[in-house]
């Protein structure tokens, strides 16, 4: 994990964190209270998934592009080796 996805994980857990609180110090009956948290916490999971997917598909995008740049260099390492057979021929 690099130190950018750590920073998000970080800002996202203290932002979470301090919904929490905020909602905890808030002057509401305790019914209204844990539907409003249910509803915060529903809100910040499907928030938390879809960064998280998006985090993957550009992972995966990096990896293919990765995969390409090595069957790139595959092939020139393998074209050099045969020019340099050719030669000693």
């Amino acid at each position: 994990m690099n130190s950018n996805s750590k920073l998000l994980l970080g800002i996202l857990g203290a932002a979470a964190a301090g919904v929490v609180i905020g909602l905890l110090i808030a002057p509401e009956k305790g019914i209204e209270m844990r539907s409003r948290i249910a509803r915060k916490a529903t809100d910040l999971g499907n928030s938390l998934s879809s960064g998280f997917n998006n985090i993957l598909s550009k992972a995966d995008d990096e990896m293919e592009e990765m995969k390409g740049k090595a069957r790139r260099a595959k092939s020139a390492a393998e074209e050099n080796l045969n020019s340099i057979k050719e030669s000693f021929s």
